[in-house]
């Protein structure tokens, strides 16, 4: 049974002791934001009473906070390429976030977590990952919204992540509670109701899972789990009803069914689109070279719009008005990736853009300053031109062919 125990005398911070059959462990709650939470991790680790240490991370997590200048190695065609960009745009808008906390309160998020991996690597103790993968979270967060609310959080998350230069206190005091990303869905939901299982509750019980786990590979052992203080009573509540914790998390990695019509609208429209062709020609062919061209300058001239917007080289913008036209007749193909290989071609991010990329995008400005963030822009604005150019040239043939 877990119960609250006194705090040693070199930490303030929450702390619940529990055990999982021969195994101790000892749950640290912290605030993200803390010089404190930090300084208690350290303290804790150096008094030797912990074998293991676990941290409220993902792999990938993991990865951004030990090697944080991974960005400055990847292959920009290959995000392009599997459909990244969006994830890498949020990822270096929620880092731009962290850097103007850093600057304007002098916190670094995520320090004790920092804390807590270069503690285990001094002392050569295991490094437990318990958290759910953010991807994940994501996904399954977005399955528990209807559509226009996913919409509207997601592009209002990254617009907010954007659009400020300062953070303010109310903010703070979230980021106290729970981690980054639940403060900054919380600033835009409407309610967490809908938020709060996939983001608090799943994550409590994949978590425990995960610490089940890490007593049978380490039995006997004290672990000392660094979690978020939002986290600490959900977690300590799951532990003694875990009865088959790989189950658990076999259940809670499962990614929700991808619904069809995403694949088959676009064909859908194609066909659409092409058959409004044929009728235009079958009828006159003037009429039909009226459609074509309609089609061609609204779905060529939004992305061009969205090139534009981006601050894309001109023979980019160009070769988004040749291009959308095409590659929306063809959903393997999107427009983004033809206009962003375009400016790689024309533009090509140098060292110095990758290695600036992080102090470059912590101001609005820089995002079209910098090479590599540029790019990312020019294939998203322009994917999203050439989107809504579909939609409007498609209803613009209907009129055309109704009217």
């Amino acid at each position: 049974m877990s119960q609250p125990s006194p705090s040693p005398p070199d930490t303030n911070e929450p702390l619940v002791e529990t055990r999982i059959g021969d195994t101790p462990i000892t749950l640290l709650g912290t605030a993200h934001v803390s010089r404190k939470s930090a300084e208690a991790v350290r303290n804790l680790i150096e008094s030797g009473r912990y074998e293991v240490i676990a941290v409220e991370l993902c792999a990938s997590r993991h990865h951004a906070l030990s090697e944080p200048e991974a960005l400055a190695h990847m292959d920009l065609m290959q995000v392009f390429r599997e459909g990244k960009a969006a994830m890498v745009a949020a990822n270096l808008a929620m880092g731009a976030y962290q850097q103007r906390l850093a600057e304007q309160y002098g916190i670094e998020p995520g320090a004790e977590m920092r804390a807590a991996m270069a503690g285990a690597e001094a002392h050569a103790l295991p490094l437990e990952l318990i958290d759910r993968d953010i991807g994940t979270t994501l996904r399954r967060t977005a399955a528990n919204l209807g559509w226009w609310k996913r919409l509207t959080l997601f592009s209002g998350l990254l617009a907010g992540l954007l659009s400020r230069e300062e953070v303010d206190e109310k903010e703070i005091e979230r980021l106290k509670e729970g981690d980054m990303l639940e403060a900054a869905f919380a600033e835009f939901a409407e309610d967490r109701q809908d938020l709060y299982e996939p983001l608090i509750a799943e994550r409590d019980r994949y978590m425990a899972a995960k610490l089940a786990l890490a007593a049978q590979r380490h039995p006997g052992r004290h672990i000392l789990a660094v979690v978020g203080a939002g986290h600490l009573k959900g977690i300590a509540e799951q532990l003694p009803r875990l009865t088959d914790p790989e189950a658990e998390i076999t259940r809670l990695e499962a990614l929700p069914p991808r619904p069809l019509w995403p694949k088959v609208l676009p064909w859908v429209i194609v066909a659409l689109v092409l058959f409004g062709f044929w009728l235009g020609f079958n009828r006159s062919s003037e009429l039909g070279w009226q459609l074509v061209g309609d089609w061609v300058l609204i779905n060529g001239g939004l992305s061009a719009l969205g090139s534009l917007f981006a601050a894309a080289h001109p023979l980019t913008i160009i070769t988004a008005f040749i291009a959308a036209p095409i590659t929306s007749l063809n959903p393997t193909i999107g427009a983004g990736m033809v206009t962003a290989a375009a400016e790689l071609m024309l533009r090509k991010p140098q060292v110095r853009d990758f290695a600036s990329l992080r102090h470059d995008t912590i101001e609005w400005q820089g995002w079209w300053r910098n090479r590599v963030s540029r790019t990312l822009l020019v294939f998203l604005f322009s994917t999203l031109g050439s989107a809504i150019g579909t939609y409007l040239a498609g209803f613009r043939i209907i009129e055309q062919l109704t009217g």
